[in-house]
């Protein structure tokens, strides 16, 4: 066994019962015969260089075809997970979602 140089990280070891991520034929994401139907989508794109991380992406309103776009920044994970919510939150659009899915 070699020793590491300090700050060289390792690979986690792989569990072959962990699911893994596959393109499907048609790139879109397997419906299961119990899932309630699609009423937003979120994509997020996430960019970090180490000292700061930027997320930004959009939400798009499948029923009333409306999208924003939302935005977090963080110096941590926690950071940015809390600064995401709070710009998913913020948005109209998704209080108009939960509020329509909750009315029905």
């Amino acid at each position: 066994m070699r020793a590491r140089p300090a700050g060289e990280m390792s690979s986690p070891p792989e569990d072959p019962a962990a699911p893994s991520l596959t393109r499907g034929a048609e790139d879109r994401l397997a419906e299961r015969p119990d899932d309630p139907p699609v009423v937003a989508r979120l994509i997020v794109e996430i960019r970090s260089d180490g000292s700061r991380t930027v997320a930004r992406g959009a939400l798009d309103d499948v029923l009333g075809g409306e999208k924003v776009a939302v935005e977090a920044r963080g110096t941590t994970p926690a950071a940015l997970a809390a600064s995401l919510v709070r710009s998913l939150f913020s948005a109209p659009l998704l209080a108009r979602v939960i509020a329509r899915r909750w009315l029905k």
